[in-house]
């Protein structure tokens, strides 16, 4: 399925998630940039809050567009333990490449976000799109 823009499949999103409107469990999360247009739509038709969530890929040092894992909003990181052992990267090359791109995520999560702290969303349940 094809959309105009990203305005549009946020529309569509919503529609399908009706049934969540106006619950007061509900929280959009978007991902900067691309997803927050998209995201927003949502929450608008849902009367929900909406905010971020920020992602950093960690990628292979002189490779970065190979990912070897990433971090995210609230201490996550996921690692590819099939590359970092493929490729022969040390713990110290991954962590490293992360504390680079940790600094990159809290310099985007105050962009993003101010001093508005992040939501707490620990035992949630998500709605993924398949």
């Amino acid at each position: 399925m094809y959309f105009r823009d990203r305005i549009e499949a946020g529309q569509v999103l919503a529609r399908h998630l009706e049934s969540y409107k106006t619950r007061s469990d509900v929280l959009v999360l978007g991902l900067p940039r691309g997803g927050v247009p998209v995201a927003y739509e949502v929450a608008r038709e849902l009367n929900a809050p909406l905010d971020v969530f920020i992602v950093r890929k960690l990628g292979v040092p002189g490779h970065e567009e190979l990912g070897m894992g990433a971090i995210a909003t609230g201490g996550i990181r996921i690692v590819h333990e099939g590359i970092i052992r493929e490729l022969r990267i040390s713990p110290q090359t991954v962590d490293l490449v992360t504390a680079n791109e940790r600094n990159e995520l809290e310099r985007r999560e105050r962009l993003y976000r101010g001093d508005r702290p992040a939501p707490f969303v620990e035992g949630s349940h998500c709605y993924r799109r398949r």
